[in-house]
């Protein structure tokens, strides 16, 4: 009895899954019928075409009809038609609006699914590729529009299927819109870039690196994949670039802008101070790399005078043309843009810095003999006079900006170095107004 039952279910099981099957093949056949029709009349069979793509969709939800290469080919021909309607649309109506998202990308990626079935026929195989020929422009347009909207992952996915769909036709021996060495050349490229936008850098590196490895002349490819090896933190893979990049093209500011960077993430001020000054000469109007460059020359500074391992009397020098070299460069800064408040700053700060080198020898010098007396009053007055002309840029600064509490304190230190206390505890008021969450309503010294 219980090996009949077994074979009564399992006859069931054999006639429901055939009449899945056949549901299956029956509701494409017929959205293939429905799309025939309005291929015939779409004038006046407009419901055709909506009626072939709500069928063809119930379709291929089912396993049995994504195995057949024609029931794909019938989703291809659908919204490949759709999608050549609708552009046909905007020609007349650059402003009417696509139905679906990217019909164009689906016709393509239902072409590609027939054509790499392994059980696809000859005749099959034939009709996707002829359905891929049709859509490959039709999938970069829309990813131009996509871009243009700056949905730049949906712009990825229409390029690279572009590329996809060429690669199909080129091992087909048919013509693709890509067939110009330019043309393909740039579309990598772009899909490339859409990839980075659309913060896929794996990707992105994925196709930077066939232009790459073809020993591309585009400073961009190596700008691209430059930026997208620091994001996924391959430091070594993006030096590599960097350092291949500046010496293929030495004369590229995007590269050497690049490198800049890198030098100040790593702190390599020595290596620093050349790349600037080359990027000076590329743009001698830009302020801000003067900036730079009196920050790397201040930071040189510091670093020196706080290196316990070296004598006043061997590192004096070196001290010395570092804080020429950055206030030089601050000056510079200023003369272009005299009222930024963070030149002013900076420069009022290495000057003042100055001073504490002064302050240190004064406190060294002995009262005990007149000689020690008269060095310590020459030491106080070269001091002050220092001091006064830091506070230039510390005033300055304050005047564009009252609320800045670095600025409020520097003056506060200043002042007190010279001993002016209805002025420091001017600025100390200040102070303590923008640290109790206050704003001081004007500044004190006038720009």
């Amino acid at each position: 009895m219980k090996k009949v039952l077994f074979s009564l279910l399992g006859i069931l099981f054999f006639i429901g899954t055939a009449q899945a099957q056949d549901d299956a093949v029956k509701l494409s056949k017929s959205a293939g019928k429905a799309l025939a029709a309005y291929n015939q009349d779409p004038a006046g069979n407009g419901s055709k075409l909506v009626e072939a793509k709500t069928k063809i969709d119930q379709a291929l939800q089912t396993p049995e009809a994504q195995a057949l290469a024609s029931a794909w080919l019938i989703k291809g021909d659908v919204y490949s038609t759709r999608i050549q309607n609708e552009m046909a649309m905007q020609q007349v109506n650059p402003n009417a609006k696509l139905t679906d998202d990217n019909d164009a990308l689906e016709a393509f990626n239902a072409y590609k699914t027939a054509y790499e079935k392994p059980e696809a026929k000859k005749y099959e195989k034939e009709q996707a590729i002829d359905g891929i020929v049709a859509v490959q422009p039709l999938v970069i347009n829309v990813g131009v529009g996509k871009y243009t909207a700056k949905e730049y992952e949906k712009a990825f996915f229409a390029f690279k299927a572009s590329l996809e769909a060429h690669e199909i036709l080129k091992a087909s021996k048919k013509k693709s819109v890509l067939d110009d060495p330019k043309e393909y050349t740039d579309q990598v490229f772009f899909t490339g870039l859409l990839a980075s936008l659309a913060k896929r850098c794996n990707d992105a590196v994925t196709f930077y690196e066939m232009l790459y490895n073809k020993g591309t002349d585009s400073v961009a490819v190596y700008e691209g994949l430059y930026n997208c090896k620091v994001e996924l933190k391959d430091e070594a893979g993006a030096l590599k670039i960097l350092q291949e990049g500046r010496k293929k093209f030495p004369e590229e500011g995007s590269l050497l802008f690049a490198e800049i960077n890198y030098y100040i993430s790593k702190g390599r001020l020595n290596e620093l101070t050349g790349s600037l000054e080359q990027a000076i000469k590329k743009e001698p109007g830009n302020a801000s790399l003067y900036r730079a460059l009196g920050d790397v020359y201040n930071n040189l500074f510091t670093a020196l005078l706080e290196d316990s391992t070296q004598t006043k009397e061997k590192k004096g020098p070196k001290m010395k043309e570092y804080a020429d070299l950055a206030k030089t460069n601050f000056k510079i800064a200023i003369e272009k843009e005299p009222n930024n408040v963070d030149f002013n700053y900076s420069l009022g700060a290495l000057l003042y810095n100055e001073t504490n080198l002064i302050a240190q020898e004064m406190n060294a010098t002995s009262f005990s003999t007149a000689a020690g007396q008269k060095r310590y009053q020459e030491l106080k007055i070269e001091m002050l006079k220092d001091v006064d002309e830091a506070l230039k840029y510390f005033q300055k600064a304050e005047s564009i900006d009252p609320n800045d509490t670095s600025i409020l304190a520097a003056l506060i230190q200043a002042y007190g170095r010279k001993e002016e206390d209805e002025l420091y505890l001017v600025f100390k008021k200040r102070l303590d107004v923008v640290k109790g969450g206050g704003k001081n309503a004007s500044s004190y010294f006038k720009n």
